[in-house]
């Protein structure tokens, strides 16, 4: 993704790492995997594997390739598939193999003077970027007329208030957002019993250290 006037191109999950630390990047990985069939809601507040890449070559579709940490996020929800576990984005955001996709991930990022390096947090350059992309992507009023990439681009710089309008009922029931009330009375059903903290709304600045990192449709 260029941003438009300088040498670096982030993606989605780039972004949100950027913006809103591991918890928003894992939130932007999780919706690519549920836009393309792969993820969708479970038990209230937690997610689970839908499909498989199998399954999606048996429909005639041919997918992109996975990205690390979206291979990372199907990887978790297959082992606690296995054990009979539900997992919510906490428990996928503290699983071995997604720590390692975000740093990986930071990595990148470090390198290219958008993260510090002694405390993972964003540079000047990094805050004027996503400054200047907030301006020129305003968060989505409608779920239709995006393609695939600007729903993760929305998500990625917009957390919870793109979420809420690209795929609502996901995220409500994934916990990858509250329910609302309006006067007085919930304006969805589902309430989450496994929401993370600060899921990607750019208030994470007190979670970045020590997160561990170093080393479709869905009815929406």
């Amino acid at each position: 993704m260029d941003d438009g006037g300088t040498a670096f191109r982030l993606t989605p999950d780039e972004i949100a790492l950027l913006r809103g630390g591991p918890p928003a990047a894992v939130t932007v990985a999780v919706v690519a995997l549920h836009l393309r069939g792969a993820v969708g809601a479970g038990l209230p507040g937690t997610l689970r594997r839908t499909s498989t890449d199998t399954d999606a070559a048996d429909a005639g579709r041919s997918p992109r390739p996975l990205k690390p940490l979206e291979r990372a996020v199907l990887d978790c929800l297959d082992e606690r598939d296995e054990l009979d576990e539900p997992a919510g984005l906490r428990e996928i955001a503290a699983h071995p193999s997604v720590r390692l996709a975000v740093a990986g991930l930071r990595t990148g990022l470090t390198a290219a003077g958008l993260l510090r390096t002694v405390l993972p947090t964003p540079t000047r350059a990094a805050r004027r970027l996503l400054r200047d992309l907030s301006e020129r992507h305003a968060p989505p009023s409608a779920r239709h007329g995006l393609t695939e990439d600007g729903k993760l681009l929305a998500v990625a710089l917009h957390g919870k208030a793109a979420l809420r309008v690209l795929v609502p009922r996901f995220a409500l029931r994934a916990g990858l957002t509250e329910r609302v009330e309006v006067g007085g009375k919930p304006l969805l059903g589902h309430s989450p019993r496994n929401l993370a903290p600060g899921d990607g709304d750019g208030t994470l600045a007190a979670h970045w250290c020590g997160d561990g990192g170093g080393g479709g449709s869905g009815g929406d």
